[in-house]
């Protein structure tokens, strides 16, 4: 991403497979450019057309949808907000009463609302198989396990369980948590879902290794699934032996509690346990496999539905279309209750054109208003990862959230140095299309499998469709926009600073997480001497010559020009900026060294990675080691660039 990210984006009939029971139409094959550099807001505006043009905008603000939509519900249901706002106030623990529930594991509330809701598999075997006409498998966890060890927990993610944090010290929790022993009134099920891969469609995917134990409903009322990652086989296991490693569940583990602390939408850990086996890997697919210690990661979400949960049903034709309505009315039942009963607002509704015909009233329909929600949560969520420089490395769309959350931890990367064709995964090389700069469009392009599929269930008509995914991008623009507005301390967005900024990054491959913390220290002084411009950033500004030295001095020399127009006082600013600019990110490297010191059986590491990255915006004193620049092993095979292998 430089000064603007635009791509276009074809959807073809190719993109399912020639079984499948339906097609993609002329108007869902947009062309749309995202300018998130834009100055100037954009507002509800026009349907997707196949060149990218769009009818006049409508007068309401952008920011206004979500809030209208939450503020149409049944009053009796006022306190269920399952909004972008209810996901991220549900896993903020701070706000938990002092006089907690603390359970013991055999005391959980357990509802499993997703196995008595919805149609299941007559048959529980594991062998490999297309299962049909069912959202899941009831399947038990089988890992093998040997004397498995706890490596590590979240009391956080505990908290929001009710779950007395003295549970972690029990004896048998290692055993629990490693599927040996069962959990009293849970339901272990894996769940039915497709997908496109890179871009293709692959047919039946679902839950290979992942088995839901079921779902918690805790002491404030909310829901939360508990699975297993790495528990053992399932029907959708296809040839693979349903386990996983100790290294890619510390990944797994730390970074979904990182993201957490960050302020971004995701899966969080519980916790993570050995199995005491060992797992044969071919990590970089050279026919080189090696034994590696085995591992299961709990993890925990609201819902672990996701676009391909929706797409499989879809392309198994008419027969399975009315699952895609049962499923859709379950996640608006469960985690979109604001949705279920809207009334009549002129607020909800809006003009994709001209003429009566051209209008689009969500009030009218609830998959169409959860349609633009779960659009507008993944622009939200795209941006979020764009701000901090997290780049996921395998969007493809089974590994897409309906609640808007970062979701399977593969072969994801923070940028080191500042380079927009980024890509953690090697199996996304050459064409990187999973790359940082791509996952803006690629979000779009999901979004639009995903609507698709809703269309050829008949919930979505075309205007609604073509309005979903209207609503990305201008999500996406404003919320993109405003953080970057944030990073920079600026009081106004400037289109122009920002574009230069991240051209001269990309130049001088500039480190993205410590060149925006140190931003907050340069002073808003217009009598600062030139030769002293730079100090301020001179730890990130390395080795650059005469040439590039005066491309910086240029550029902070407009950047103080904006900040001294605003007004704001310095340390004002810098608190502010420190806020929203890490100091702390989840580095590969920083994981590669507590994967090899876990491997040999000292988890303190993990334990202190864990530790230091919940607190991302805190100097930390005495952990500024995990602030530094990554050395030069850090970008050897297997620790800058990963596979998928896992």
């Amino acid at each position: 991403m430089l000064s603007q990210i635009s791509a276009t984006l074809s959807h073809t009939p190719s993109s399912l497979t020639a079984t499948t029971a339906f097609s993609f139409r002329p108007y869902f094959r947009p062309k749309f450019r995202f300018y998130p550099f834009n100055s100037q807001r954009r507002r509800f505006s026009s349907v997707v057309s196949m060149d990218g043009s769009s009818s006049p905008p409508a007068a309401a603000s952008v920011d206004c949808i979500s809030e209208d939509l939450k503020n149409q519900r049944l009053e009796n249901h006022s306190g269920n907000n399952h909004g972008m706002d209810g996901v991220n106030n549900a896993m903020n623990t701070e706000n938990i009463s002092q006089n907690r529930v603390r359970l013991k594991l055999e005391e959980l509330k357990w509802d499993n609302s997703f196995v008595r809701e919805l149609p299941g598999d007559p048959r529980t075997d594991i062998i490999p198989r297309e299962v049909l006409h069912s959202c899941y498998t009831k399947v038990s966890p089988s890992a093998a396990v040997d004397n498995p060890q706890l490596v590590a927990w979240s009391e956080s993610v505990a908290e929001f369980l009710d779950l007395d944090p003295g549970e972690f010290e029990r004896p048998d929790f290692p055993q629990i948590f490693s599927g040996a022993a069962p959990l009293v009134g849970a339901i272990p099920y894996a769940q039915c879902y497709g997908g496109h891969q890179f871009g293709t469609w692959a047919g039946q995917l679902g839950d290979g290794r992942a088995i839901t134990l079921g779902e918690v409903l805790n002491s404030r009322g909310q829901r939360w699934e508990l699975q297993l990652k790495g528990a053992g086989k399932t029907p959708y296991s296809r040839f693979a032996d349903g386990l996983a490693v100790l290294r890619s569940s510390i990944r797994e583990f730390l970074c979904s509690e990182a993201m957490h602390s960050l302020g971004i939408p995701t899966t969080r850990g519980l916790c993570l346990v050995t199995t005491g086996k060992y797992v044969s890997r071919d990590m970089f697919y050279d026919n080189n496999p090696k034994d590696e210690p085995g591992a299961i990661v709990c993890r925990v979400a609201q819902s672990f539905l996701r676009f391909g949960s929706y797409q499989i049903h879809a392309s198994r034709g008419k027969e399975d279309l009315n699952i895609v309505r049962t499923l859709a009315d379950y996640a608006i039942r469960h985690h979109f209750l604001h949705l279920e009963n809207l009334s009549k607002s002129d607020s909800l509704s809006f003009s994709t054109g001209e003429g009566d015909d051209s209008v689009v009233d969500l009030t009218s329909n609830k998959y169409a208003a959860w349609a633009v929600e779960v659009a507008e949560r993944t622009a939200s969520l795209v941006a979020n990862w764009q701000g901090v420089g997290f780049t996921h490395g395998v969007l493809n769309t089974d590994n897409m959230s309906v609640l808007g959350l970062t979701i399977d931890y593969g072969p994801f990367g923070f940028l080191d140095a500042f380079d927009p064709s980024y890509t953690p995964n090697t199996t996304d090389l050459p064409g990187r299309r999973y790359c940082f700069a791509n996952q803006p469009d690629i979000g779009l392009w999901n979004i639009a499998q995903f609507v698709t599929t809703l269309s050829a269930a008949q919930l979505l008509n075309e205007k609604e469709t073509n309005y979903a995914m209207e609503r990305y991008g201008t999500k996406f623009m404003d919320e993109y926009s405003a953080i970057m507005t944030k990073k920079l301390g600026l009081s106004k967005y400037s289109k122009q600073l920002i574009s230069d900024l991240l051209k001269n990054m990309a130049v001088d491959k500039v480190d993205y997480t410590n060149f925006f913390r140190l931003l907050s220290n340069i002073k808003a002084d217009p009598t600062i001497q030139e030769n002293e411009l730079l100090i301020p950033l001179k730890a990130v500004l390395l080795d650059i010559g005469k040439e590039r030295k005066d491309a910086w001095t240029s550029w902070v020399k407009s950047y103080i020009q904006e900040l001294s127009a605003s007004g704001v006082p310095d340390e004002e600013r810098k608190k502010s900026m420190d806020s929203i600019n890490p100091r702390y990110i989840l580095r590969n490297y920083l994981c590669q060294g507590a994967i090899d010191a876990a491997e040999q059986g000292d988890f303190e590491e993990v334990r202190r990675l864990l530790k230091v990255m919940a607190r991302p915006y805190d100097e930390q004193p005495g952990m500024e080691k995990y602030a530094r620049l990554p050395p030069a092993w850090a970008y050897r095979p297997g620790v800058g660039m990963l596979s998928c292998s896992s």
